[in-house]
């Protein structure tokens, strides 16, 4: 058996394992790299541990921990908060502006499940207050969480343009993220238009009254949230000040100066915790080792591969197939399909470079290209076997589980089988 044979067998065991049992994709990508990479392609562990991700390690550190101590001190529900007020009443526009506050949240760095566990428990409360029709609601947090994901401060982004990098190819962080917003907002906007007539299953009335009747027996849980978020306006003390002072500075900082953004996240989130000791502990709990360990592992096996040449064989096979714009459009369905049921972070470390090979033997945009297999590997994560459609799933109010969970399934279905068309003729067909 070849060993181009046992790298892609061993990747696709891997990404089965993960779906099905629950055990972190990265500890499987782990013992696959130093299993395949010593036994089979003849490595040795220094050639291995040369293709850890260093930098976007102590990206994500820093980014998560900053976001963390943002969350505790209540600084995230503070900018919810302003962004709702801006309704000022108009009931209809509430889906907006949680899509405009999950996008800036991802934007500028909360990982994408963060975002939608913040703001999904939210989203479901006014659905269920205001007989809003709680499918839209949740899709809208979401694909507002992926519009905002692809900045170069995000992770996704910095995932993206990390694994590019260290290429020839030139992919604008600017394009990146545009595209991955515009789309997000097209499909938002066509799921707005479908859906924002179809109220639950209960009338605006009917659904008051009865959150009138839970007010008291929610105490501080879901109802909690959903009072502090219709709440007048609240005083900002100076740790929260401080906080946005401090995410404005990584801001300026990484965009303006090109400094790295995983020490400046770690720096201003060791000044904020200094200054609040109580939350230090509690913010270090907040950094997302799960995703930690699921990029370095990945990025791990996908660098063994690319070492051994694995990666460029599979390309030249992929572009011997002689339409370049078939091929792309196949691996936008490819990673949409895979996305819905695996980890979309996975396979975005997988894809773009099998990709990367096919862009060089091809006319096809490479910026195209790379951000229409982004954004067809994000906008699937609606599915109810992720995360993002699972924080939707069990944050609705008011509604028949069942029949709640076809709706989001067949949802799944049409962005599955409509967006990487969508992205595809968007963003691979006008470029090249």
């Amino acid at each position: 058996m070849s060993a181009e044979v046992i790298s892609i067998g061993a990747l696709l065991v891997m990404f089965v394992i993960g779906t099905v049992l629950p055990i972190n994709l990265g500890i499987l990508a782990f013992v696959a790299t130093f299993l395949v990479g010593t036994a089979s392609l003849g490595l040795t562990e220094d050639e291995i541990f040369e293709g850890f991700p260093a930098d976007l390690f102590v990206t994500i550190v820093g980014v998560t921990y900053l976001f963390a101590i943002a969350r505790r001190n209540g600084t995230i529900d503070l900018l919810v908060s302003a962004a709702v007020r801006m309704v000022r009443g108009k009931v209809a526009l509430i889906p907006w502006v949680l899509f405009l506050v999950a996008a800036l949240l991802t934007a500028f760095g909360t990982f994408t499940p963060a975002a939608v566990a913040i703001l999904a428990p939210i989203a479901m409360n006014f659905a269920f207050r205001y007989g809003l029709n709680p499918l839209m609601c949740g899709m809208l947090v979401i694909s507002g969480a992926h519009a905002g994901a692809f900045s170069p401060i995000a992770v996704s982004g910095a995932l993206v343009l990390g694994l590019t990098d260290d290429t020839k190819l030139s992919v604008a962080p600017a394009t990146l993220f545009f595209a991955s917003f515009a789309v997000n907002l097209v499909l938002s906007g066509i799921t707005y238009a479908l859906l924002r007539k179809r109220g639950g299953t209960a009338g605006a009335g009917e659904q008051h009254e009865q959150a009138e009747q839970h007010e008291h027996a929610e105490g501080h849980g879901q109802g909690g949230q959903e009072t502090a978020v219709g709440a007048g306006p609240v005083a900002l003390t100076w740790r929260q000040g401080l906080t946005l002072a401090a995410l404005l500075a990584l801001v300026v900082g990484a965009l303006g100066f090109h400094l790295e953004i995983g020490f400046l996240a770690l720096a201003a989130g060791a000044l904020l915790a200094l200054l609040d000791m109580k939350q230090q502990e509690k913010a270090v709990d907040g950094i997302s080792w799960h995703t930690l360990l699921l990029v370095g592992g990945m990025m791990t096996y996908v660098a063994m591969l690319e070492k051994a040449g694995i990666i460029e064989n599979i390309s030249e096979h992929a572009a011997s197939i002689g339409a370049p714009l078939l091929v792309a459009l196949l691996l936008c369905f490819t990673v949409a399909i895979t996305s819905a049921f695996a980890s979309s972070t996975a396979i975005l470390t997988a894809i773009i470079p099998i990709a990367v090979p096919l862009l060089f033997s091809s006319h096809l945009s490479p910026a195209g290209l790379i951000a229409a297999l982004a954004v067809s590997t994000t906008i699937v994560d609606v599915s109810p076997f992720s995360t993002n459609g699972a924080l939707v799933l069990s944050n609705a109010r008011g509604v028949d589980r069942r029949g709640f969970y076809r709706q989001v399934l067949g949802y799944t279905c049409a962005i599955v089988g409509f967006g990487p068309v969508v992205a595809w003729g968007a963003l691979v067909l006008p470029w090249s």
